[in-house]
């Protein structure tokens, strides 16, 4: 047994053990006990045991949610640039430099809330329930939870260590894995998206709360799953059917867009009717996401600031080393509501003339308490309006009319200015590039836009780092880190890095 398989072992027993410990809603305040002794023996018993584990379960990915989600799913994309503070070494993402010894996040904690899956999925069933449906409920969100960790991973690097039992010994066969095919990752997580599928029944409820996985979210999982094997694996028509039929689903859910683009992030309205699946942050659970790096401090404000934008921004705050880009800020036009519920733009007039100083995301601005902003918005996985679009990407990559589905987002986008911005269906080509637009518009900093651009393969198109690079489709990978493979002697690192 060699040392760093302990560690591993260790960090991976330990770290589920303490989130098992946690019984009380990881959306409510979070009042964790010191636990002197807990043992995978000692613990799965009860049904309180079970909530505790699944608690845990949710604290890991909202780890992973402070910050990793958004750098995997949009850092790379030609959305944000570098803010006044600089970029705190995040020019390594919008300028696809990432290499082996700068590689991003790596996928450790993502493996802890597998881990943490699997340990459920081998002892819940065990326990007895005061209700069945109860215990059902907890191994479907298990299980929903685990199909989109993979789904991120896989989207993320490709092929994958598939561990499907939690690590509970020294056993190198079970701590040391090779990679196993993306085609064979994404396999299983259609299996596990059709196991929680039965588990969750019939109910399309959302009455535990929009924080938590669903038979309605696990439906929008569902769809962006085959969406993205029907483009990327040649899953094709059969892949984008289910994906409609999925979405359909959802919709039957007590879901909505909201009269105004931006009540769906005001922080007072958090689990608002248009949400499906959000990670929640809240107030003394844990500390700022990353959205505080987005905003701008007084330090950089200019004295003759205007008006109009210094109430917009209200009170300055965190750290502006992610800052939206010229090139997506200069595709909103005046009458698109989304454009100034997202982002401002800072100028100053000291020289006699206009001039730019930077910019900052508003979409995620937290709230104040006792002169503090705090950046505590919950990151938002689903929602109503990103479902519309995924239905109109499978009813066009189906041959049918998708003009519905984006003239119901973009109708609440211009208000009154929407006669002017009716969608008219063209040709599949015209289509897709419409509806990539229209997500650009309605989900920026949501953490989507690199995935898409992936999906749609227009990454090499769209993306100014990358527009001297096609041909290099490596690239749409990350690189695997140093430390991982240390760590993994098996897994080999992605070709071209």
């Amino acid at each position: 047994m060699t040392t760093q398989m302990k560690i591993k072992y260790k960090m991976l027993t330990c770290l589920a053990l303490l989130c098992a410990g946690v019984n009380q809603s990881c959306t409510d305040n979070l009042d964790v006990a010191p636990v002197s002794v807990i043992t995978e023996a000692s613990y799965w018993k009860s049904e309180n045991d079970a909530n505790g584990a699944l608690n845990g379960l949710y604290v890991l990915l909202r780890r992973q949610a402070s910050e990793n989600l958004y750098l995997w799913g949009e850092g790379r994309s030609e959305v944000m640039g570098l803010g006044v503070q600089g970029s705190g070494g995040r020019e390594r993402y919008h300028d696809n430099s990432l290499d082996v010894t700068t590689a991003g996040p790596n996928w450790l904690g993502m493996y802890y809330i597998v881990h943490q899956a699997n340990l459920i999925l081998k002892y819940v069933p065990q326990i007895t329930f005061t209700s069945e449906a109860t215990k059902n409920n907890i191994l479907a969100q298990a299980y929903t939870m685990r199909a989109f960790t993979y789904f991120t991973m896989a989207k993320t690097w490709g092929d994958l260590p598939l561990v499907t039992e939690p690590t509970e010994g020294y056993d190198p066969a079970s701590i040391q894995k090779p990679r196993t095919p993306v085609k064979e990752i994404f396999s299983f997580i259609k299996e596990d998206i059709a196991r929680a599928a039965q588990l969750f029944g019939e109910s399309n409820a959302l009455a535990q709360g929009r924080q938590f996985w669903s038979k309605p979210a696990l439906n929008a999982l569902k769809a962006d799953v085959f969406l993205w094997t029907g483009k990327r694996l040649g899953g094709g028509e059969a892949d984008f059917n289910i994906a409609l039929a999925a979405i359909t689903e959802a919709e039957k859910a007590d879901v909505s867009l909201l009269p105004k683009f931006e009540d769906v992030f005001d922080y007072t309205n958090k689990g608002n009717k248009e949400i499906l699946m959000a990670v929640r942050f809240k107030d003394i659970e844990v500390t700022d996401n990353h959205y505080s790096l987005m905003y701008f401090p007084q330090a950089f404000l200019p004295s003759d600031l205007d008006a109009a934008t210094k109430a917009a921004i209200g009170l300055p705050a965190g750290q502006n080393y992610w800052a939206p880009s010229a090139t997506i800020r200069s595709q909103f036009t005046a009458d698109d509501s989304r454009k100034n519920a997202s982002f401002i733009e800072v100028y100053t007039s000291a020289s006699g003339t206009q001039k730019f100083v930077g910019s900052l995301a508003v979409k995620f601005n937290g709230f104040v308490n006792s002169g503090i902003r705090l950046f505590l918005d919950d990151v938002i996985l689903y929602r109503y309006a990103d479902l519309l679009l995924m239905k109109a990407e499978a009813k066009n990559a189906l041959g049918q009319d998708p003009a519905a589905e984006i003239n119901k987002v973009r109708e609440r986008a211009y208000g009154a200015a929407y006669k002017q911005h009716v969608f008219v269906s063209g040709s599949k080509q015209a289509n897709d590039e419409a509806i990539l637009q229209e997500r650009l518009f309605e989900l920026v900093f949501e953490g989507k836009r690199w995935w898409d651009l992936v999906r749609f393969g227009k990454a090499f198109e769209k993306i100014p780092s990358l527009k001297d690079r096609a041909g290099k489709d490596y690239l749409l990978l990350f690189p695997i880190s140093e430390a991982t493979l240390s760590l993994e002697p098996q897994v080999k690192q992605n070709p071209g890095y």
